[in-house]
């Protein structure tokens, strides 16, 4: 985006906003404000960030029980192959 674009970009958002005026700004900060205070809204943001931590919690445990499993299948083909440095004839 060039600095033209962005500067007629923020223009026109300057002048869409000071149209709406802050009697707009303060209804919609207003009807925002309420929502995040309601309380079936904290209720239902306290238990996503429950189940968060759980699956976080799972997560964190299957990645280590894949990682230890890639590091044996690696040491197991390691030790099928045997060393792959030769001496010279």
């Amino acid at each position: 985006m060039s600095k033209l674009t962005l500067a007629a970009a923020f223009a026109a958002g300057y002048v869409v906003g000071a149209k709406a005026g802050r009697d707009r700004y303060e209804q919609i900060r207003a009807s925002a404000q309420k929502v995040a205070e309601n309380p079936q809204v904290q209720a239902a943001a306290g238990a996503v960030k429950e189940k968060a931590g759980e699956v976080a919690v799972t997560v964190a445990e299957t990645a280590k029980e894949k990682a230890s499993e890639a590091v044996g299948a690696v040491k197991e083909k390691a030790a099928e192959t045997g060393p792959t440095i030769q001496a010279a004839p």
